[in-house]
């Protein structure tokens, strides 16, 4: 059986998160198609004994990300700041001793983390989406454009193929991973598919370890929890704490995708582990829990391209076709999309507010002129 939607989201991450919850506002009709069987996309947050850590995007900054923070605000979700008094710490060397730094006042700019982890962001929208428009595991393989001007989308669910047509599809996923993984029929214009295949996605190579403790125990020796190491195998580490009770420290493990695999998860964790206590005291060598999670190694954040590319955060393509069947009807909306915070969780809204409101304005378009036919490229 056919379905039916106005508009589809492909992604469940933040930004189709966002998006449904948007048209939900607006009362339109919509359908979030998910591959996987979680939504959140790379706000993920593990959780032990009711302390929650992320694993994915940690950070965001009310000051320089308004929108961000009135959705924040909006929905409303518990706040604080990311903790930095005490000493930073340079590992020059495994055979060395730390040196301490006076980290002296804390930038005005404030790094905010989120009560329950940037995940709590993900799991609000969600609960605000009535459960009939989410469709999880349901992973698109294929967007037809239809002679009607509808698109017909393709997709494997839990019991086997399911199709959905719709007016508009917003693509909630990185660009390169659209391309990579979705067959557009007829095909998009090349200079548009070549933006997006060449757009790296962030997170993609990076690897995060993260450890939990029974409390915080390097404040009382006047650390603020964050080094830099030039010893590894991470290179940059954090306070990861929860805002009150268990303690928490992360580091970006700073070997490449292809070293981390030869290494294996077993001996990547125990290094990891060796150099927190290196760093911070045989107390850090006996973690409550910790994980690695390898963003390398994530279908469905990581193409082949990202594992070995740059990590930095990406110049954002174009959102849209400028002409041909596709540009009224197929808009990219993940946050790699977004013009002013590419790759940031601020991306994310951004893009997908963009989204909605150019989907809704093109709707509003076709409402009003005749519908032009598309030619068929294929039965």
């Amino acid at each position: 059986m056919l379905s039916r939607a106005s508009i589809a989201m492909v992604g469940g991450g933040l930004s189709g998160l966002y998006a449904a919850y948007l048209l939900e506002q607006q009362g339109i009709d919509h359908v979030l198609l998910e591959a996987q069987d979680r939504s959140g996309g790379r706000l993920l947050a593990a959780d032990h004994q009711g302390a929650q850590v992320d694993l994915g995007a940690t950070w965001f900054w009310p000051e320089i990300q308004p929108a961000l923070w009135a959705l924040v605000q909006a929905l409303p979700l518990r706040t604080f700041r990311q903790p930095e008094a005490g000493d930073f710490l340079i590992d020059a060397s495994p055979h060395l001793a730390p040196r301490r730094i006076s980290a002296g006042t804390q930038d005005s700019t404030a790094s905010m983390r989120m009560a329950g982890g940037l995940a709590a962001l993900a799991d609000a929208l969600r609960a605000r989406v009535p459960s009939a428009r989410l469709r999880l595991g349901h992973r698109v393989s294929a967007i037809h454009r239809l002679d009607s001007g509808a698109v017909r989308i393709h997709a494997i669910g839990p019991q086997g193929p399911w199709e959905l047509q719709a007016q508009q599809v917003l693509l909630a996923l990185p660009p390169r991973l659209a391309v990579d993984s979705i067959t557009f029929v007829p095909p998009l214009p090349a200079a548009l598919a070549n933006a997006w295949a060449a757009c790296p996605t962030w997170m993609a190579p990076h690897a995060k370890y993260v450890a939990l403790y029974p409390r915080p125990f390097w404040r009382t020796q006047g650390l603020s929890g964050a080094a830099r190491s030039y010893a590894g195998p991470m290179a940059e580490i954090h306070d990861a704490s929860p805002p009150q009770g268990a303690g928490a420290l992360f580091g970006f493990i700073g070997i490449d995708a292809s070293a981390r695999r030869q290494w294996g998860a077993l001996a990547l964790l125990a290094h990891c582990r060796q150099q927190m206590g290196r760093l911070f005291g045989a107390e850090a060598l006996q973690p409550s829990a910790e994980w690695i999670k390898d963003w390398s190694q994530d279908a469905y954040t990581a193409s082949a391209a990202d594992t070995d590319g740059a990590a930095g955060h990406p110049t954002a393509p174009a959102m849209a076709a400028h002409d041909g069947p596709w540009q009224a009807c197929l808009r990219g909306i993940g946050s790699e999309w977004s013009a002013q915070f590419p790759g940031y969780v601020a991306g994310a809204v951004d893009a997908a507010a963009q989204g909605v409101q150019a989907a809704l304005a093109a709707a509003t378009l076709t409402q009003e002129q005749p519908s032009m036919p598309v030619k068929k490229e294929t039965p």
